[in-house]
């Protein structure tokens, strides 16, 4: 498969996972080592839009999330998890181990408001998403 075609792939599965095409920016660049790499990205910057959007990663996964949370939420208030790459593009979504080579960098930013605990307004996002998920199955 071309670079061009593998990132039409992977700009169609982040269009599915953001709910919207228009959302998704595709980028060539260079690398750090000077190779061409392309970026696919996609954002979604309405609370509701993001709540499902992180939904779509599936109840497992959002398990997993809430599980790990101490490990992948940062002191910038950011939830930080990567997607197996093959198995998104063929559809599925996967959390994927730390060990992987070929994965998908997501970050869900949570708004934390003063007097707010940022760990536990993290849940609460993760919690929501979690029962949209449910009621989707």
């Amino acid at each position: 498969m071309s670079a061009v075609a593998e990132e039409s792939v992977v700009a169609d599965a982040v269009a599915w996972l953001v709910g919207d095409s228009e959302m998704v920016e595709m980028e060539q660049t260079t690398s750090y080592h000077g190779s061409v790499m392309h970026m696919v990205t996609g954002r979604s910057k309405k609370k509701a839009n993001s709540l499902k959007s992180l939904s779509r990663i599936g109840v497992e996964n959002l398990h997993t999330l809430i599980e790990d949370i101490a490990v992948r939420f940062d002191e910038n208030n950011t939830l930080h998890f990567r997607l197996d790459y093959n198995a998104f593009i063929d559809g599925e979504v996967i959390l994927a181990k730390p060990d992987e080579v070929s994965t998908i960098k997501c970050h869900t930013k949570v708004e934390v408001y003063p007097g707010q605990i940022a760990l536990d307004e993290c849940k609460k996002v993760l919690q929501a998403a979690l029962e949209k998920a449910k009621s989707a199955e």
